[in-house]
């Protein structure tokens, strides 16, 4: 029989030699996934024998990271906001930098709006993140999630209804506003929020293998100049939101000018530029 303690050095070794950065830690992250178990079981029994089966799952993994497929795919699943998402192949992982602009409408929400109702429309929602997270910090909301991905609006319908918010949460497929368009019941949100994608579309073949081969383009890929989504999205947006309502944008780390721009010309007040951890530009907001 072979040992937790083996498995993960076997399992570090192959990821190293594939050139993973990060070979120890993804090993134990595949393995304690399998096992069921928290990250410490891994350290506190390394001598403890593990069944053929498991071996076998293991190395079905490790073969797959080797490949650069990105760990979130082999263990279905990534943390945003604190909470545990479903992920799928086909829709975008949940980033870190993301849980920016959820707070502040959450800040916004708390100084301006608290405890009265709110709408809020998240557009390109993939795998609900934003949504969901809002829906379960923000009670006092109905919101309206909008993708062109029949897959990625699958995806999120189970991880609202994982949340227990699937009741506040409208989900519509279709590309950008075409779903709600003419219809004046969605013409009065608070808030306007999305991450669409933003990407240069020269640049997205040189992204790392594990997004580029495996992430949807149709996420990344944001047009000549990335702006494509944001052009379009500023426009209409004024249509659907009420008086002082809300748009908030994630960008990418060298568009905070170029949005905040768009935003200006079209009307939007107190435009404003939020920088991530790394002090790099994330998101955009305005009040129309």
């Amino acid at each position: 029989m072979v040992s937790i303690g083996q498995l993960l050095r076997e399992g570090t070794e192959k990821l190293q030699i594939a050139g993973i950065s990060t070979p120890r830690l993804d090993s134990e992250v595949l393995l304690y996934d399998l096992l069921d178990v928290e990250r410490i079981y891994l350290h506190m029994y390394p001598e403890k024998e593990v069944s053929k089966k498991v071996q076998e799952s293991f190395w079905c993994r490790i073969e797959k990271r080797t490949n650069h497929m990105p760990i979130q795919y082999i263990v279905n699943k990534q943390e945003f906001m604190g909470i545990d998402f479903k992920v799928e192949e086909g829709v975008l992982i949940p980033r870190g930098d993301t849980e920016i602009l959820v707070e502040k409408v959450i800040n916004i929400y708390e100084n301006d709006y608290s405890p009265n109702k709110v709408k809020i429309m998240d557009i390109g929602t993939g795998s609900g993140a934003i949504v969901v997270s809002l829906a379960k910090y923000i009670n006092n909301s109905l919101l309206t999630a909008i993708d062109i991905s029949p897959k990625a609006l699958d995806v999120a319908k189970k991880n609202a209804s994982a949340h227990c918010v699937e009741n506040r949460i409208t989900f519509l497929e279709g590309s950008l506003f075409n779903p709600i368009h003419g219809k004046n019941e969605y013409k009065t949100y608070d808030f306007i929020i999305s991450n669409p994608p933003y990407i240069p579309r020269a640049v997205v073949e040189t992204l790392h293998p594990g997004v580029k081969d495996y992430e949807p383009r149709l996420a990344l890929d944001g047009g000549e100049d990335g702006l494509d989504f944001y052009r379009e999205i500023t426009i209409a947006a004024k249509d659907y939101l009420k008086d002082e309502g809300w748009l908030l944008f994630e960008i990418g780390h060298d568009q905070g000018e170029s949005v905040s721009r768009l935003l200006n010309i079209n009307g939007f007040r107190n435009v404003e530029v939020l920088k991530d951890l790394a002090g790099l530009d994330r998101v955009v907001l305005g009040k129309k």
